[in-house]
């Protein structure tokens, strides 16, 4: 083999894509969830950049995570719209 040959394998190998993850591989992964995500569900939306600026800055300067401004957010429009708010942060 030459020395050409050689490199055009490697490259080859690692341009290749990653092999897929099999059941077992799935299943070994049980537990691995964040406590705080047991049991919930993603709810999210695309927004503009500037928002996504705004509520990062918001965050930071009041020391919270970005999803408890969010389900403060979700409770104020729940009482807004005469629901019973979820109190979930």
């Amino acid at each position: 083999m030459s020395r050409f040959q050689g490199l055009k394998q490697t490259a080859a190998a690692k341009a290749a894509p990653p092999a897929l993850a099999t059941v077992a591989d799935a299943s070994s992964r049980t537990g691995t969830i964040a406590k705080a995500r047991e049991n919930k569900k993603l709810v999210g939306g695309y927004f503009s950049p500037d928002v996504r600026r705004a509520l990062h800055l918001l965050a930071l300067e009041e020391g919270v995570t970005i999803q408890a401004l969010l389900g403060e957010a979700l409770d104020h429009l729940m009482r807004a719209r005469g629901k019973h708010p979820f109190g979930e942060r």
